[in-house]
Order: structure tokens, then C-alpha cells, then sequence
């Protein structure tokens, strides 16, 4: 278990202060350098390898939901929450459309046979809430399916919780102004084009229509055992430091005891040669 910490200790703990996530970022903020950012990310990254282990010495199941706007953000943060953890532990669900077999099927039935078993994190990189949102907003839904799923999802999820799952929910929020600087640096940066369909211009447009869609679905499962945590992302270096530390906050993890590691010598050749690889390595270009 976690020693208790010393007040010294507890401030340099990026976790220990209150839940960072809100709805607006003080317009006296200064952008945060990338080295300010860095040195953050690495002591949240450290955290969350804590985290991993408790999660698998205590078989914790968790699912994280990460919905939001086009462009504002979702994969950036995925990304820093999960490039010094185990794929193992944190598995990322970003589903394609679904197949003709999947839409005769029950509607949450292909999210929740991604759900985690005893020690492992599930992150959706959007989910069943794709009912609330682009399928209503495009149609894709009829009026029925979509009322339905806002009249039964918080059933769903209070079944989750109630059966031992840890369920977190996040919003990614952006303003109009940022998300179409983001749409104009997809069309123009080559690393960045794949990222533009014709839906995400679709929803450029029609950024009333997914407010009004947004606005509903937090009136319908913003519930007590499933709360939805709305995240200012104009800045994304902000959003993905306060999302970690306060998806952290929301754990109950201690640090695990680990046995002292000692690496074993090499074992000896035993006249072993190095066969020469040279006609099969590639060219040095850098």
C-alpha cells in the first residue's frame, strides 16, 4: 500500500490537488510551453503505470468514454494516456461504421463485447453515444431508435456500474473558432488529410444541430452512477494534462510493491558467430 505521503510529497504529486478538468480556461492563461507540458505528462505518465498495476493485482474492470466534437482533441489525448502503459491493460476501441450483420443485431451489442475483463481498461474513442450524436445529427438513426437509446442507456450503464464496472465518461468541448482552425490545418497538412471526411465537414456546418444533439444527451445520461465530465480542449496540451490527472483522481489506486529487479549476466558465446547481415540491412538515409 501508499505510504502517506508528506505535505512536501503532496504537492509535487500532480494528482494530488483538486480534479483539474473544467468548463473554461481562465482567459489569462498563458499557453503552456512544451517543456512545462512535457515535464508534467511525465509525472502523470508515472502515475498511470501505478495505476496499471493496481489494476491488474486487484482485477478492476474500467471503461473510459471519450466523446466529443469533430477535431477536438479525442486521439491526442488517448495517445498520452496511453503511450507508457501496457496495450494489455489499455486496450483502445475506435469501431468503423458498422457491418450490415452488426445493424440487425442489438444496438449496444458490438460496444460491449469490447468490455473488460478482471484487470484490464477499455477506452472507446467514441461509443454507443455515436446514437446520440452523428446519428441523429445525419440521420443515420430513426427518431424511435434515437428516443429509445436515450430512455434505456442510463438503465445500461447503471447496470454496468452496479455490476462492479467503473464506468468514466468524458466530453471533449471546443469552441467553434479553434475547431475551424483545426479543420483548415487538416485540409492543408498532407500528415494530417486522413483525418477529413466528409462527415467531419458535415459537422462543421451543422454545429448547431450537434449542439442541440450534445445538449440532449447530457439532459437524458448525466445520471449519479455515470457523470459526464466536460472538458475545456481550445488548448489541447491543457485538456490532455487535466484529463489524466483527473481521471487519476477518480481511482482508488495504491502503489504496488514490486521486488527488486536484477538483470542476469549474458550467457556465454560458446563459439557463437555474428553472421554478416549486411547485404540484407537497409540503406542509412539519416
Amino acid at each position: 500500500m501508499t505510504k502517506r505521503k508528506t505535505k512536501k510529497e503532496a504537492s509535487e504529486n500532480p494528482v494530488a490537488a483538486e480534479p483539474l478538468v473544467s468548463a473554461a480556461r481562465p482567459e489569462s492563461a498563458q499557453k503552456l510551453s512544451r517543456d512545462a507540458y512535457e515535464k508534467t505528462l511525465k509525472l502523470l505518465q508515472g502515475e498511470l503505470v501505478k495505476l496499471q498495476n493496481w489494476v491488474r493485482k486487484s482485477g478492476e474492470r474500467i471503461v473510459v468514454v471519450f466523446e466529443g466534437r469533430d477535431a477536438a482533441g479525442k486521439g491526442g489525448v488517448i495517445k498520452a494516456l496511453t503511450e507508457r502503459v501496457s496495450p494489455r491493460t489499455f486496450c483502445v476501441v475506435a469501431l468503423p461504421a458498422p457491418t450490415e450483420r452488426e445493424k440487425s443485431e442489438i444496438y449496444l451489442q458490438r460496444y460491449i463485447r469490447h468490455f473488460p475483463a478482471a484487470g484490464e481498461i477499455t477506452i472507446f474513442d467514441r461509443s454507443w453515444y455515436n446514437r446520440a450524436g452523428v446519428e441523429r445529427v445525419l440521420g443515420f438513426c430513426t427518431d424511435e431508435q434515437y428516443e429509445r437509446f436515450l430512455r434505456i442507456c442510463p438503465a445500461w450503464e447503471r447496470d454496468f456500474v452496479e455490476s462492479g464496472l467503473r464506468l468514466v465518461k468524458y466530453w471533449l468541448e471546443v469552441g467553434p473558432d479553434e475547431q475551424t482552425k483545426r479543420f483548415k490545418a487538416r485540409v492543408t497538412d498532407p500528415r494530417k488529410t486522413w483525418k477529413l471526411s466528409p462527415m467531419d465537414l458535415e459537422s462543421h456546418r451543422r454545429w448547431y444541430d450537434y449542439s442541440r444533439a450534445r445538449d440532449a444527451m447530457f439532459a437524458a445520461t448525466d445520471t449519479p452512477q455515470a457523470r459526464w465530465h466536460v472538458v475545456d480542449a481550445d488548448d489541447k496540451r491543457r485538456a490532455r494534462l487535466n484529463i489524466i490527472a483527473h481521471f487519476l483522481s477518480l481511482m482508488p489506486y495504491e502503489e504496488m510493491e514490486l521486488g527488486k529487479v536484477r538483470l542476469p549476466k549474458r550467457q556465454k558465446s560458446n563459439g557463437y558467430d555474428e553472421p554478416d547481415l549486411s547485404r540484407m540491412k537497409i540503406k542509412k538515409k539519416f
